[in-house]
């Protein structure tokens, strides 16, 4: 758990295995840290409780690099873990068609109680954050304004998401709605947002929730 400033690291990059793009990875001490999030340097404050919230409540173990225009959180990784990905098998689609359902519920919340510029702002901020966590299929917003009109248990092709892509979106859902409220409360509806999902879907992706590092917030 460290904070860290550009000369203390290495920042380099390697070939996504299975994939057209680079991974930034960061070297500190012998070790690897993959990137996580990505805050404009007037957000440090929320950068930081970020960082601590992953350490300290998640038990993570993060840096946080700050630099002039930015700040950034890392997370440790094994770097033939990294080159391998071998966590990069798909989420089932019933898992990725529950994340659109708590996305759309949170931003629809933030345009109906906070209006329409709130939910502009929203969907801009969620914009940089999935593309700073290197989300497939999210390279734009118009990509992800896509996300937010589908119907998810509609007849559409859903995103193929891993695991850590999964949690990297509700995290991002749960952070920047929570930035927006001022509170997690959204977090607690899980139930109404799921209640269209057919039972089974729903009870799995529910259990697979609770026993991620997720679990400490959103609540079913």
């Amino acid at each position: 758990m460290f904070i860290l400033q550009r000369q203390d690291v290495e920042i380099s990059s390697v070939q996504h295995p299975k994939r057209e793009q680079q991974i930034p990875i960061l070297k500190y001490q012998d070790q690897t840290f993959r990137l996580i999030s990505v805050f404009d340097v007037a957000k440090a404050e929320e950068a930081k409780t970020f960082w601590k919230d992953l350490t300290d409540n998640q038990g993570k173990f993060c840096v946080l690099l700050q630099e002039e225009n930015r700040h950034s959180v890392w997370g440790r990784v094994k770097l033939e873990q990294l080159i391998g990905d071998s966590n990069d098998e798909s989420s089932p689609v019933s898992s990725v068609q529950a994340a659109l359902l708590i996305l759309q519920a949170v931003y629809f919340d933030v345009e109906e109680l906070l209006g329409g510029r709130q939910a502009k702002l929203f969907h801009q901020e969620m914009t940089t954050a999935l593309q700073s966590r290197q989300i497939p299929q999210v390279d734009s917003g118009k990509a992800v304004d896509q996300l937010l009109k589908v119907d998810p248990l509609g007849n559409f092709k859903a995103p193929s998401w891993a695991e850590q892509h999964l949690i990297a979106v509700l995290q991002e859902v749960y952070r920047i709605g929570k930035e927006f409220f001022g509170n997690a409360n959204f977090a607690d509806e899980l139930d109404d947002i799921l209640l269209d999902m057919p039972d089974q879907d729903r009870q799995d992706f529910l259990a697979w929730l609770k026993q991620s590092t997720l679990g400490k917030q959103w609540k079913g």
